[in-house]
């Protein structure tokens, strides 16, 4: 038998560790995972993480991404990461990791690869998805640089920037550009389409509670003001999960005193990509899931809720990159011109929110323009099959030689 196979359930085999706190992080980590499986069958694959990386075949050692403390103090969530860290170096001590793959969630993410470092010294660690520090926080790149062996970028420019600043780094695709991920059109098909006599808007507001608090009220004042000149408009709500749904319930219930949805507009529970496949254009908060509507070349007008004053104090001089959005900086790096109406940070006005969008329904130019932009940005993405790439790198490390033994540690920093 195998030497690897035979010592798979004792732990003596080096293996990987993936450790994602998120449930982005969750179904980024999950193909990534189905493609070591059949690279490197005999392979150990271990993860702290989700529903989808145990369904790709991971050992489950805990499952961190269901959220369970979203709503309990940062205290208790720091004692519970504390107590998280004390399993997990107990966990180690008896298991051979070769690699360690921080998945997303920096903040998180930190301290274990802190304790990976201490303890097994010898483990590579791949960071999967670059922590955005070209955006904020540029000084933790110091951080970055003792914690990391390599990081595989989802973003073009990125491995340009650490590769700068002394981190390795190397593009490896993006999963929304990836023939195996969504990809534009798709063959998605919407459960039960609103009839629509005019235009089709997509209203995308986050799944996280403080995003759909601070974007939600403006997203639903825009589209009533503009159902006032376009009485066909027809509006899609997007969310991925039945708690990020009735968070969004309520938020119109205090918004629109009223226990449905205003005429018009509806929700879709897990059906993102049907969402975007049915809609002519999109009014989004920004972040990842800009990336996702420009995958479906659906012109869009981004946006994020911010306090005036804390970005006056604070934000504007943590941020240090312009433009903020994916899409945009991408464009930029490429050097083109903006690709999307960027409304970034944004103070909650609804007027601009209303001009933006107007301008898109009413000037097929200004649509072109953007989907002209997504083409661009898409090509970059060509050629890239992110999670063959990332399990090709680590590969690399697993046949890399003999798993190295970790050691005891002390308490956990």
């Amino acid at each position: 038998m195998n030497r690897v196979v035979a010592n798979r359930e004792n732990g003596t085999a080096g293996g990987l560790l993936f450790t994602a706190f998120e449930p982005s992080g969750d179904s980024l980590a999950a193909p990534v995972i189905g493609a070591m499986r059949e690279l490197s069958p005999d392979t150990p694959i271990w993860a702290m993480g989700g529903p989808q990386m145990q369904e790709a075949g991971a050992s489950m050692i805990e499952l961190t991404t269901e959220r369970p403390v979203m709503h309990l103090g940062a205290a208790t969530h720091a004692w519970i990461h504390y107590r998280r860290l004390q399993r997990l170096k107990s966990w180690l001590s008896q298991h051979r990791i070769q690699a360690l793959v921080p998945v997303d969630s920096p903040a998180a993410n930190w301290s274990i690869c802190k304790q990976v470092r201490r303890q097994v010294p010898g483990a590579k660690i791949f960071h999967l998805a670059a922590p955005q520090l070209w955006a904020w926080a540029t000084w933790r790149i110091h951080k970055l640089r003792r914690l990391t062996d390599h990081v595989l970028c989802l973003v073009p420019f990125e491995p340009d920037w650490f590769k700068e600043r002394g981190v390795p780094a190397t593009f490896i695709g993006h999963p929304l550009f990836d023939h195996r991920g969504h990809r534009a059109g798709g063959g998605t098909t919407l459960d039960s389409p609103p009839v629509a006599g005019g235009s089709k808007l997509a209203l995308l507001p986050g799944s996280r509670p403080g995003e759909i608090r601070v974007n939600l009220p403006t997203m639903l004042s825009a589209f009533t003001e503009i159902q006032k000149d376009h009485r066909g408009l027809a509006g899609l709500i997007a969310v991925d999960n039945e708690m990020s749904a009735e968070r969004v319930r309520n938020a119109v219930r205090g918004q629109m005193k009223t226990e449905g949805f205003p005429d018009g507009l509806d929700m879709r529970i897990g059906q993102t990509d049907a969402v975007l496949h049915w809609c002519d254009l999109a009014l989004v908060k920004s972040g990842t899931i800009t990336l996702q509507v420009a995958a479906h070349r659906r012109p869009m007008v981004a946006m994020y809720n911010l306090n005036w004053w804390g970005w006056q104090l604070l934000g504007r001089w943590v941020v240090r990159t312009r433009p903020l959005t994916l899409p945009n900086l991408i464009s930029k790096a490429a050097g083109s011109g903006p690709a999307i109406i960027e409304l970034v940070p944004h103070w909650g006005a609804v007027e601009p929110v209303v001009k933006a969008l107007k301008t898109l329904i009413s000037d097929p130019a200004a649509r072109a323009q953007q989907i002209s932009r997504f083409e661009e940005i898409a090509s970059q993405f060509a050629g890239h099959r992110f999670a063959a790439a990332a399990a090709g790198h680590l590969a690399v490390a697993v046949d890399a030689g003999p798993p190295p033994a970790p050691i005891s540690s002390g308490p956990v920093g």
